[in-house]
């Protein structure tokens, strides 16, 4: 099996050192690309093959959202993974809808998570989309969207496909039989009306984060 390549793209140093590190002893994860300023991500990720590029949402010379877009724009297939220790959420949400596909988000407390972060990696490579888990929490259905019309069991069902879940780690999560969150997600996905040349998946994701908001404590 051939190993994902990623770039990992952070001006903190330590930090970067942290996650290269971190990655580096994952078997199907290869880190092809260190850098800590836009203008070196650019160059070095073009002269190399990335499959999902970590971005810093803050850098000295721009932004991760900013560079993700124009690496997307130049090469569609790159995941693009978001760190940041602010909630940006909304941010991501702007997106131009030609480059929305396999963006995800960590909160780089998150990150450190070695299991979250590779999860997080191969599902981005696969061009999902992944809701940081401890944001995914925090978020409700807005009024008058489609989300908003699912039944509580099936929004439960629909936050935890947008942290990264598979099929089965849903049910042992909610504590059903597979076959009862497939049928869930079959119902989901008629209620979203999900075109049938998209992908179910990544098309239930990126409505649950267009029609969620942040819960007001």
């Amino acid at each position: 099996m051939n190993s994902i390549r990623v770039a990992v793209v952070e001006d903190q140093q330590l930090f970067r050192e942290l996650l290269t590190t971190y990655l580096d002893s994952v078997d199907d994860i290869e880190v092809v690309v260190s850098a800590g300023t836009v203008e070196a991500a650019r160059a070095m990720i073009h002269e190399n093959e990335v499959d999902v590029a970590i971005l810093d949402i803050d850098l000295p010379d721009g932004n991760g959202i900013g560079l993700g877009v124009s690496l997307r724009r130049d090469q569609p297939h790159i995941g693009i993974l978001l760190l940041s220790e602010k909630d940006l959420l909304e941010l991501v949400r702007t997106l131009p809808k030609d480059t929305q596909r396999g963006w995800s988000y960590l909160a780089k407390s998150s990150s450190t998570d070695l299991e979250v972060l590779t999860s997080t990696i191969r599902s981005t490579a696969r061009g999902y989309s992944v809701i940081d888990p401890k944001l995914a929490l925090r978020v409700d259905a807005r009024e008058g969207t489609g989300v908003a019309a699912l039944s509580a069991r099936q929004f439960e069902v629909l936050r935890l496909l947008a942290t990264g879940k598979s099929t089965e780690a849903i049910a042992a999560e909610m504590e059903l039989a597979p076959n009862s969150v497939v049928n869930m997600l079959t119902a989901i996905y008629s209620t979203l009306k999900v075109p049938e040349d998209a992908n179910p998946r990544v098309y239930a994701v990126l409505q649950f984060l267009s029609d969620t908001a942040r819960e007001i404590n």
